[in-house]
C-alpha cells in the first residue's frame, strides 16, 4: 500500500476541516475517497466545494461496507464514536476518532478490545499533545530530573461560552445529546494532557455545578481534587462562564516547579532537592535557593495535521502515532470519575466502577427534558 484511501464520517466543523486538509495535500499519502453525513446539505457541500468524484453516503454502515476505504476519520457526536469505530474494526478498517473517545468508559473499553482484536491502526485526535510547551513539560517531568511530583494544579477557565452557543443546537449541553457539559465537550484535551504529563490519579473528589451559569442541564462549573499513588495531590478547575478566563497549568516537584501559561513554560529550579533540604536544614526559616528561567522548546506544534500525518505513517510504514486510540479511555476515566463523585457526593477510587457510572448517567438521560435534535 502506498496510499491510504480515507473516508470521513460527519461533515460538521471538524469533518469539514479534515476534508480541506486532506484535499489540499497537507497529508501526503492520504486521499479522500468517501464521506458520510445525515444532512444532505453537507454532502452537497462536499460535491460542490471538494470534489464531485467523492462518494457520498447518508449511512455510515454503507460507507464502511463499500470497499472504497482503508481508513476512516470519525467526526460525529460523542455517543457514536465508539459505535462507529467498532463496526470499522470488524471490517479491518483503520480508525482515527475525534475526541472524546466516547461518553462512558464501558463503551470505550469495548471499542479498545475491538481495536486490539482487529490489528488495525487506531488513533485519537489528541492534537494538543503536539504543542511544544506540553511536549517539553512532559519530557522534563518524565526524565526524573526534578524528582517526583508533589502537586498538580490546572485552572482551565478560558472556555467561555455564552447562552447563544448552547441555544445553537438542541443537542448541546444535554445528557441525551452530549452526555455532559464542559468536561465532555471542552476539556477532553486538558484531561488527556493532565494524565499524559502527570499520570493517572487513584482517587477523585469533585463538585460539578449543573446549569449554574447557563440555562443548561449539564455541568458548566467544576472543581476536582485528586490523589496520586505516590501521595501527590492535584486540583482541576474549569468552567464555561469565566470571562476573562485563565489557562494555568502548574506542577510542583521535589526539585522545583513548572508553570505553563500565556504561551511560555517557566521553570523554577531548587538548588537542592526539597525533600533532602527538609531533612538536613537546621535554620527555622531556611529554604533552598531557586533559579527562575524560561524553558526553551523547539517551538513546533503540528496540531491536527501532524496527527493525521502520523496516522498515515503508522498505516503505511508502521511509524508511531501521536496518540494511540486506546489511550482515550484515560482522560475519559477521570471525567467519568469527576461526574460520579459529584453525583454521589463521595470520593471515587480508581479503577472506576463502570456499571455504576453508566447507571447514574442513564438516570440523567431518562430525566432529560431537552430537545436533542
Amino acid at each position: 500500500m502506498n496510499e491510504v484511501r480515507v473516508g470521513i464520517i460527519g461533515i460538521g466543523n471538524m469533518g469539514t476541516s479534515h476534508c480541506k486538509w486532506i484535499t489540499e495535500g497537507q497529508v501526503p499519502g492520504m486521499k479522500l475517497y468517501a464521506v458520510c453525513d445525515i444532512k444532505p446539505e453537507r454532502l452537497n457541500w462536499v460535491k460542490k466545494n471538494i470534489s464531485s468524484d467523492i462518494a457520498c453516503f447518508n449511512n455510515y454502515i454503507e460507507l464502511l461496507n463499500s470497499g472504497l476505504i482503508d481508513a476512516v476519520i470519525i467526526a460525529t457526536p460523542h455517543y457514536i464514536h465508539s459505535q462507529i469505530a467498532t463496526v470499522a474494526f470488524a471490517q479491518k478498517i483503520h480508525v482515527m476518532t475525534e475526541k472524546p473517545a466516547g461518553v462512558f468508559t464501558k463503551q470505550v473499553r469495548e471499542m479498545n478490545e475491538a481495536a486490539e482484536k482487529s490489528g488495525c491502526v487506531f488513533g485519537i485526535m489528541y492534537n494538543q499533545r503536539t504543542i511544544h510547551l506540553y511536549r517539553k513539560m512532559r519530557e522534563i517531568i518524565k526524565s526524573g530530573e526534578f524528582g517526583e511530583i508533589k502537586r498538580t494544579n490546572w485552572i482551565i477557565t478560558d472556555w467561555y461560552r455564552s447562552q447563544a452557543y448552547y441555544n445553537s443546537g438542541g443537542w448541546r449541553a444535554t445528557w441525551t445529546g452530549e452526555g455532559g457539559g464542559v468536561l465532555i465537550n471542552q476539556c477532553p484535551h486538558n484531561l488527556d494532557l493532565w494524565q499524559w504529563i502527570c499520570g493517572m490519579p487513584i482517587k477523585v473528589r469533585a463538585f460539578c455545578h449543573e446549569g449554574k451559569w447557563h440555562d443548561i442541564e449539564v455541568e458548566d462549573d467544576v472543581t476536582a481534587y485528586v490523589e496520586y499513588a505516590n501521595g501527590a495531590t492535584g486540583v482541576f478547575i474549569t468552567t464555561t462562564a469565566d470571562c476573562p478566563g485563565t489557562n494555568r497549568f502548574e506542577v510542583t516537584l521535589e526539585d522545583g516547579k513548572l508553570i505553563c501559561e500565556n504561551g511560555k513554560l517557566e521553570m523554577y529550579k531548587c538548588s537542592i532537592n526539597e525533600r533532602e533540604f527538609n531533612k538536613t536544614n537546621t535554620e527555622p526559616f531556611g529554604k533552598p535557593e531557586v533559579i527562575h528561567s524560561i524553558v526553551e522548546t523547539d517551538c513546533i506544534s503540528t496540531t491536527h495535521v501532524g496527527v493525521l500525518n502520523a496516522f498515515t505513517g503508522a498505516i503505511l510504514q508502521g511509524e508511531p502515532l501521536i496518540a494511540n486510540g486506546i489511550e482515550g479511555i484515560n482522560g475519559l476515566t477521570i471525567s467519568n470519575a469527576i461526574h460520579l463523585s459529584s453525583w454521589l457526593d463521595e470520593t471515587i477510587e480508581l479503577p472506576l466502577n463502570e456499571d455504576l457510572y453508566l447507571a447514574e448517567l442513564n438516570k440523567r438521560i431518562a430525566a432529560s427534558k431537552k430537545d436533542c435534535k
